[in-house]
């Protein structure tokens, strides 16, 4: 083993002056303070400051929280790349619970599998999936409440649940306090893979892994103070590579889309430039 020098442990415990958890959280509450007025999302004819979207979040937290969630519990979110799963990715972990991201081209029999794998005790998802949405839920004996996505510009499907989304952000609290988690370790997302071989498998990132990755986009990607980031990487795909978090840090504006092409692409960039 090698020496240790004692006089360097002195007064040296961790405490709230010299250690923070590491959460991809921070970036939002310091993003919202330092840049309130910036553009944060773009949707459509919808646009949100950096104020607004954090104060959004933090109904959801709160909203998840007055249902019962807490830490260590999932929520699951079937979703295009809209505001509400870009939303989901704070959320749930203000109170640290779990966002579970599911892939929107599975099938009912994966979808099913998932939901009741991962333990899900709320489904988040957009009525134009509900056709195998609905038929998962049949298929489970004890399905999770549903809080449907009325998204106007969705194609089609029906509601599954007790109320839409907008409805449970105002039973939320948009001053809503919440802490870092207990241990950067805990978890924060549950992604499952393609499942090629047999039944898809859960892969759990934790709040350290996911801020690092964070930052580490920040390198990769040689990105700058307010970028301008065009969704076309599914966040249900890995989280996004991370990049809902990477983005948040650097203060820069998402464009979210239902569906990508090269024509709503550049009219979505046009919108910003």
């Amino acid at each position: 083993m090698a020496y240790r020098n004692p006089l360097y442990d002195l007064d040296l415990a961790r405490n709230a002056a010299n250690f923070e958890p590491l959460t991809p959280t921070s970036f939002l509450t310091r993003t919202a303070a330092v840049f309130p007025d910036r553009v944060a999302v773009v949707y459509e004819d919808q646009r949100f400051t950096w104020r607004e979207f954090e104060r959004r979040c933090r109904r959801l937290a709160s909203a998840l929280k007055r249902r019962g969630i807490g830490t260590g519990d999932t929520v699951a979110m079937i979703a295009s790349n809209t505001p509400h799963i870009l939303e989901g990715h704070f959320g749930p972990a203000m109170i640290g619970a779990v966002l579970n991201a599911i892939n929107v081209r599975l099938d009912a029999d994966t979808i099913a599998y998932i939901l009741e794998h991962g333990e899900a005790k709320l489904l988040i998802t957009d009525r134009q999936y509900s056709p195998e949405v609905k038929k998962a839920l049949g298929a489970m004996k004890s399905p999770p409440p549903v809080v449907d996505i009325d998204d106007p510009h969705a194609t089609g499907g029906e509601a599954l649940g007790q109320c839409d989304y907008e409805a449970l952000l105002e039973e939320g609290d948009p001053e809503f306090h919440f802490a870092s988690p207990d241990d950067e370790f805990d978890a924060i997302t549950l992604n499952y893979t393609s499942g090629t071989t047999s039944r898809p498998k859960g892969v759990v990132s934790s709040h350290r892994a996911a801020y690092l990755n964070a930052l580490g986009g920040v390198v990769l990607a040689r990105m700058t103070t307010h970028p301008v980031f065009l969704w076309t990487l599914p966040m249900f795909h890995a989280n996004g590579w991370c990049f809902p978090w990477t983005v948040t840090l650097l203060a820069g504006t998402h464009i979210c889309l239902r569906a990508s092409n090269r024509r709503t692409s550049f009219a979505r960039l046009s919108s910003i430039a």
